[in-house]
């Protein structure tokens, strides 16, 4: 099953986000065969980072909040608010 993983993060934490990108990466990297697409989110002006958004699959909710949980930008305290929802792709095909 697939799942978005929408996170948000804390105001004026871009340096936890820069700090700790190579480990976030890295960690990615372990999930390669499973990552459907994976960037973060923006803002206004087009470059500053402001979130994250990634679409994984897992085999049940439970390895998904296994995976959120992990993540070094989760373990840095650099989000404020992460939302994982189970997700059907219908297109494309």
């Amino acid at each position: 099953m697939k799942f978005i993983f929408s996170c948000v993060d804390k105001k004026d934490h871009a340096h936890i986000r820069a700090e700790n990108r190579p480990a976030h990466l890295e960690y990615l990297g372990k999930f390669m065969d499973r990552v459907v697409v994976a960037g973060p989110t923006l803002g206004a002006d087009g470059e500053s980072m402001t979130g994250s958004l990634l679409i994984l699959e897992f085999d049940d909710a439970i390895a998904a909040q296994e995976f959120a949980e992990n993540d070094p930008y989760k373990l840095a305290g650099l989000f404020e608010q992460v939302t994982i929802t189970p997700w059907k792709q219908v297109l494309p095909k």
